[in-house]
């Protein structure tokens, strides 16, 4: 494996901070990574983010198929050319965002569930992780790369400061299972954090039952409106965040046998569920 600083000079490029990109330089590690991700050779892996290609050209003797999703227009060409002197036949780069990506119709395609890796930048981390729980029908496991802190948050409990909307929503729907944990020597640029990968699985059944259909969107705002505004109580934060009146929602929580002056970090999901539900999971 060539070194990410070497591949970059010689192609004319540099690692791109506004994309937080950081390549891994080690070949087990990247190889190590792909094992875990629980890659059978019927499986179609879809890599967010291919970048230098460390986890594309790991993942591709495990898999049927390995889509390497890339949004860099300097590093498309570069991957596609590291696959093909690889002779990985079996490896599509396509230069792609992957916010933007169709899960149910390359699932589709796939004829089964998507197997999900990736590398994710901080700054697009959150959105990528909420377009995955979206999407989840479509995949069976993810394995993410994640600063540490971001990491942390996903499988954090209530009452700490790391527990809030993005841990509630993550648990809610899938089963959290914690990773390697990788320093900043195994990158290039090395980042200034530890980075720790967390895999990802959807739970036959959500932690929030009555959420599946209808009222996940509803349930989601809830949560996201209980979180805006974490000094406030409880009964604050839904009024700001959902622009209800007092009376309406103080009726809702003593119908959820929720005090309004507790803070949203100090609710079990079950008890968000609840509250969500007594505010009325139509959205009314």
């Amino acid at each position: 494996m060539i070194h990410p600083g070497q591949l970059l000079q010689a192609h004319g490029l540099r690692a791109s901070k506004a994309r937080g990109q950081n390549f891994l330089t080690q070949p087990a590690t990247a190889a190590a990574i792909a094992r875990a991700a629980g890659v059978g050779p019927e499986d179609w892996v879809v890599e967010i983010g291919g970048g230098l290609g460390a986890l594309t050209l790991a993942l591709a003797p495990l898999a049927r198929r390995v889509l390497a999703l890339e949004v860099d227009r300097g590093l498309h060409p570069v991957l596609t050319e590291l696959a093909a002197q690889a002779g990985a036949a079996n490896v599509e780069v396509r230069l792609q965002d992957a916010l933007a990506f169709d899960w149910a119709a390359q699932a589709a395609q796939a004829g089964r569930p998507l197997v999900v890796v990736g590398n994710l930048p901080y700054n697009i981390s959150s959105p990528l992780i909420f377009a995955l729980l979206e999407n989840r029908r479509h995949w069976r496991e993810a394995t993410l790369m994640l600063q540490r802190e971001v990491a942390t948050r996903l499988s954090a409990r209530p009452g700490g400061k790391d527990y809030g909307r993005l841990a509630v929503l993550v648990q809610t729907w899938c089963v959290v299972r914690p990773g390697l944990t990788l320093g900043p020597e195994q990158f290039f640029p090395r980042p200034a954090v530890d980075s720790r990968v967390v895999h990802l699985a959807p739970r036959p059944e959500p932690l929030v039952p009555w959420a599946v259909e209808a009222g996940e969107a509803w349930f989601a705002l809830v949560v996201k409106a209980a979180f805006s505004q974490r000094r406030k109580t409880l009964i604050n934060s839904l009024c700001g965040g959902l622009g209800m009146d007092k009376e309406t929602v103080g009726a809702a929580l003593a119908r959820a046998g929720i005090a309004p002056g507790r803070r949203a970090e100090t609710l079990t999901i079950p008890e968000l569920g609840q509250v969500a539900q007594a505010l009325g999971p139509d959205g009314s």
